[in-house]
């Protein structure tokens, strides 16, 4: 991912140099196994992890040296074990002892998704708490509520805010339950069938790593436990956009009724200095395009040839990092985004008064029903009433008063009566108390 969409804690966990470090906490946890079970003596393993953990300790190998391997060797793997010898000298015999390059590869993969998901799992925590914040803060500020972009009934300015809080709740159970999915391993070797270790073997090692035995491997973990990942990323982009598509609207200067924050100094347009454009939430909408396009990529990569080929290899170098990266990017500047928002509440009431009381329409139709009219009759009264209000002939409420029909069965208090944001609103709360209540 390109350094304008990073932020420097999820980069630093898919660099080169974190990589190589997370395969050699995998060969020297099945070295230390294999001291267990006598095959590397003491005293080789003393020497072993003394040098190894060394060269942990001063980060690694240096990815150039692996790199410069890698131009001979044309694999990265024996790359990696080269300059692993490079450092650590004869007694690197024993790294990649009885392994195929996917049984570290795919193992250390899992290690840093489950890393990078801590991350990810932190920053939606924290737009969990903003969201409830600004909905707990604007649950009584009555809105117009607006469906195919056309004023329809008053809502709560706050159930904006709450709606997108239960979603993200939801994000979270999604991530949570992809990533436990990906807490596994395999040491399984060259066609999955434990040639080299016993499954026995492979579930301690793979334990010590934090992670369960995938159940049936090939030479690789399956594919589709990854693509569950990315389709929770591609969803959590739709989430991300479902919010910007909204405010976008709202800062229109139709609308504007919020506004992103604006910083001193800050620009809005090259060619016209009174612009104040939405360009945060426009450039999330962005990502959110590419945060769903690699979920397509890791759906394809589920089919393999045979015990596998490595058609997905590529696609996961990319994808992974750049996915991660990019989501995290996104997530924090869609806290920024609503942590900063400008909710002009005058304007929200003056576009509710503008859309006048045709929007209680609903309430007139039902009570008309309970009263004794047919619903065709019923809704017949109030549409006339209503579109000669909306062109102009009339006030919605007196217009109705004026219709025998509504007014012998309503009379003059129950129709002003529901002509109330008060009364529209009023279970809000109860939403409210029932969704915060299931969440905490």
């Amino acid at each position: 991912m390109i350094a304008r969409y990073s932020r420097p804690e999820m980069t630093e966990i898919w660099n080169d140099r974190r990589r190589y470090q997370v395969w050699l906490e995998v060969e020297l946890a099945v070295c230390a196994e294999l001291a267990r079970e006598g095959i590397i003596s003491r005293t080789d393993w003393k020497l072993l992890e003394k040098k190894a953990r060394a060269l942990l300790k001063k980060g690694g190998v240096d990815p150039k040296r692996v790199e410069a391997h890698e131009k001979v060797t044309r694999h990265d793997i024996i790359a990696f074990t080269t300059a692993v010898a490079d450092e650590i000298g004869p007694i690197s015999r024993y790294v990649h002892f009885g392994l195929t390059s996917s049984d570290v590869v795919d193992t250390a993969l899992s290690l840093t998704i489950q890393e990078a998901g801590v991350q990810l799992q932190s920053e939606i925590e924290t737009l969990l708490d903003t969201l409830k914040s600004k909905a707990i803060r604007y649950k009584k500020l009555a809105t117009i509520g607006r469906s195919h972009g056309i004023f329809a009934e008053p809502t709560s300015f706050g159930l904006k805010f709450l709606g997108w809080y239960s979603e993200w709740k939801r994000n979270l159970e999604r991530l949570d339950r992809a990533l436990e999915g990906l807490r596994v391993g395999k040491l399984s070797g060259a066609v999955g069938v434990n040639a080299h270790w016993s499954p026995g073997f492979e579930e301690k090692v793979l334990k010590s790593l934090g992670l369960k035995r995938e159940p049936v491997s090939t030479q690789v973990i399956p594919r589709d436990r990854h693509a569950e990942f990315f389709c929770v990323i591609a969803q959590c982009g739709s989430s991300i956009e479902r919010m910007c598509v909204e405010l976008r609207h709202l800062q229109r200067s139709e609308v504007n009724e919020v506004m992103e924050g604006f910083s001193r100094g800050q620009k809005g347009s090259s060619a016209m200095p009174h612009k104040r454009n939405p360009i945060s939430a426009e450039n999330l909408s962005g990502c959110a395009r590419l945060l769903r396009s690699y979920a397509l990529a890791a759906l394809e990569n589920v089919p393999l040839w045979h015990e596998r080929d490595i058609s997905h290899s590529s696609v996961e170098r990319v994808a992974f990092p750049d996915a991660a990266i990019l989501l995290d990017y996104a997530l924090d500047r869609m806290n920024g985004v609503l942590s900063d928002l400008v909710v002009r509440e005058e304007q929200v009431r003056a576009n509710l008064a503008k859309a006048g009381s045709t929007v209680f329409s609903g309430h007139y139709l039902l009570a008309l029903v309970r009263a004794g009219a047919t619903r065709e009759h019923a809704y017949a009264w109030i549409q006339q009433c209503a579109l000669q209000s909306l062109e102009g002939r009339g006030e919605f409420t007196e217009l109705l008063s004026k219709n025998s029909n509504v007014a012998r069965l309503l009379g003059s208090k129950k129709i002003q009566q529901l002509a109330s944001s008060d009364y529209q609103l009023r279970h809000v709360e109860e939403i409210f108390k029932k969704v915060l209540q299931s969440s905490s």
